[in-house]
């Protein structure tokens, strides 16, 4: 709770730090790289480029403070705070690193503000950002216990074993861990974070949804960006020039909060382009743990050449006895059009939605937030529907 006292300053100040919250969180970043240039390696620095981390940062960042002085407001907060801290434990996001963030953080916020960031102001926000602070590290420690993973040293060598296209611009790499252990445990549609050192030195995680997983081995599945707006793209590149059979990886424990859930609900997974990742995964996991229930796989793509992991859904979805896939191409060249197979974008009022649903979507945040609108219209609640990001969570901004 925060005190009444701030309460209530923050409550009036509010209005005017979310209406700068990109510009405070912009002056933080600069600021923090050029006093801690190593926590460069631990940020994204193509979601520094194009804006997303700032925005997704000031998003956070203000909807927590709306949460605290207006508890009943429609903000997810939970949400939102159990997405963070999946998303920092699988990078190794430590305790002390949260003092860093918060000196930078509230100076960027006085010197944006100027005069306005009285002490009062400032110790108000100082709250706002502790308690904020708190709840992650307390929810990060949980994650790293059940992981049994040392935030010290979040990451594992795993050698590439297999490389195999799957799609255009698409490949899929099998992995094995270096050291003989085993593959751990994860839920069907989680993610691991990759770090790879880059040329110039910098070393750059992202995280990519384990597309499968079996015996000794995990799967991830990659699309090559080809943004040329640096340093969009340098990471899904890198793997794609150096990432051969033999090559050594560094990966993190899985983590992620939208995976599939161990009940009788049937399922519906839409999906467009490489977001198709994690309900491959989830398709995979039943047809071996659960064949028998009801699956309808939605996914829109470009074209069957941008198509990836359909022979991996096609053999999974063939084991199963309730599977059924239909798919939207905007070009779709010389394949044959059917039923299950139809040109342009996905039509939920023509989708066969069972009763009692479970939705799990993934893809471009514009595709999502007009699928979910279209969801409501067919009278699927919000409590029936997760959905997964590729990068920050700009799902409400």
């Amino acid at each position: 709770m925060l005190s009444s006292d701030h309460a209530a300053i923050v409550r009036s100040t509010l209005p005017a730090v979310g209406a700068r919250g990109t510009e405070i969180t912009g002056r933080f970043y600069s600021a923090m790289f050029a006093a801690h240039p190593e926590l460069r390696h631990l940020f994204n620095q193509g979601n520094q480029a194009n804006g997303e981390q700032r925005r997704a940062l000031a998003g956070s960042v203000a909807a927590f403070a709306e949460h605290l002085v207006s508890p009943d407001s429609a903000t997810p907060f939970q949400q939102m705070l159990s997405r963070i801290a999946h998303k920092h434990a699988s990078l190794g996001v430590r305790p002390e690193q949260y003092t860093i963030v918060g000196r930078h953080l509230l100076d960027a916020v006085a010197d944006v503000l100027g005069d306005a960031v009285t002490p009062q102001v400032h110790a108000a926000w100082s709250e706002v950002y502790w308690l904020f602070a708190t709840l992650l590290i307390a929810e990060e420690a949980r994650l790293y216990r059940d992981a049994a993973c040392d935030p010290a040293a979040p990451y594992r060598p795993w050698r590439v074993v297999e490389r195999r296209p799957e799609a255009e611009d698409a490949v899929s790499f099998v992995l094995a861990p270096a050291d003989g252990g085993a593959v751990p445990a994860h839920r069907p549609g989680q993610y691991v974070t990759v770090a790879v050192t880059l040329p110039d030195g910098l070393r750059q995680p992202r995280q990519y949804t384990l597309s499968r997983a079996a015996g000794d081995t995990a799967q991830i599945t990659v699309r090559r960006v080809r943004d040329e707006r640096a340093p969009d793209g340098l990471v899904s590149n890198h793997l794609f020039d150096h990432a051969q059979v033999g090559e050594e990886l560094l990966l993190s424990r899985p983590f992620g909060d939208v995976f599939l859930e161990d009940d009788e609900d049937p399922l519906v997974l839409i999906s467009a382009g490489i977001g198709i990742t994690p309900a491959a995964a989830m398709i995979d996991h039943l047809a071996t743990a659960d064949p028998d229930r009801p699956v309808l796989a939605v996914h829109a793509d470009r074209s069957p050449r941008t198509h990836a992991l359909r022979e991996q859904i096609a053999a999974a979805g063939a084991r199963m006895t309730g599977f059924r896939q239909l798919t939207w191409y905007e070009d779709p060249g010389g394949i044959g059009l059917s039923a299950d197979v139809r040109p342009g974008r996905i039509d939920v009022s023509a989708l066969p939605l069972p009763d009692k649903a479970r939705v799990f979507m993934c893809g471009p945040l514009p595709f999502m937030r007009q699928i979910r609108r279209d969801l409501h219209a067919a009278g699927v609640s919000d409590e029936r529907i997760r959905y997964e990001v590729f990068g920050p969570d700009l799902w409400l901004r």
